[in-house]
Parts: structure tokens; C-alpha cells; sequence
């Protein structure tokens, strides 16, 4: 069986989309397939998202990941918009929701990782709803 084709999307692909694709990858590889992609892109990964991912969990995105467009993401089963503050493009799929969290970038490390660790929980949630 095709394991769930899940992809987190943000504005730029840039910061909050990547943690989530990191992290799906790390906790739930065996559960779902993690994607990510933006409506735009940037030329690399937030940097800040980039230390502390590899400072927390010893991951280095920019070894497997990069800033993508949503016209590369293939046919998806779930859509997780991570809270643009604007309407995020229709990309079909058999669910979407929305996680609603603020931007961190430019701001301290304090707000990153809280939002790394809302990204956590939500990734967990996310795998143990999908393993039922």
C-alpha cells in the first residue's frame, strides 16, 4: 500500500513548510510521505530555521531539502497550510488544514523554537491520526 502524500506549504518555502517536511521526515517516514512547497521560493532555507533544526535535532536541511514551487509537488492526499495570511492557493486532496502559525523568521530564537515545537507536536498528532 502507497504510504499518505502529505505536503506543508508556506508563502516562500522558505522556513515553517521546511521544519514541517523535516520533521514529518524524522518522525513519520514510516506513516506518510513529507513534501514541501511555497507559492514563491528564496535562494536558500532560513538560516536560523537551518541552525536550530540541526542544533535540536541534529538534522541538516539543506543536505536533502531546498525552496520549491507547489507546481513540482505530486498528487497529494493532505495539504497543511502552515498560516500564510493570505489565501493560500487550491491544491487537491482528500483533506487540508490549516496549523495557523506565525512567520519566526527575523525574530529571536526564543520564537523559533516555539514554533519548532508547535511544528513537533502537530507533526506527532498528524502521525498518530494517520496511523489509526
Amino acid at each position: 500500500m502507497e504510504k499518505t502524500k502529505v505536503a506543508f506549504i508556506c508563502v516562500h518555502n522558505s522556513c515553517r513548510s521546511q521544519i514541517a517536511e523535516a520533521l514529518g521526515k524524522y518522525y513519520a517516514a514510516d506513516v506518510f510521505d513529507s513534501y514541501s512547497a511555497g507559492t514563491e521560493t528564496k535562494p536558500q532555507i532560513n538560516q536560523d530555521a537551518v541552525r536550530l533544526m540541526r542544533e535540536i535535532y541534529g538534522i541538516d536541511m539543506e543536505k536533502t531539502q531546498s525552496s520549491k514551487l507547489i507546481t513540482v509537488l505530486p498528487p497529494l492526499d493532505i495539504v497543511v497550510t502552515m498560516g500564510c495570511n493570505v489565501n493560500c492557493p487550491y491544491l487537491p486532496c482528500k483533506h487540508k488544514e490549516d496549523w495557523g502559525l506565525d512567520d519566526p523568521s527575523g525574530k529571536s530564537d526564543e520564537e523559533f523554537k516555539k514554533i519548532i515545537s508547535t511544528i513537533d507536536k502537530n507533526i506527532k498528532e498528524l502521525k498518530e491520526r494517520l496511523s489509526k
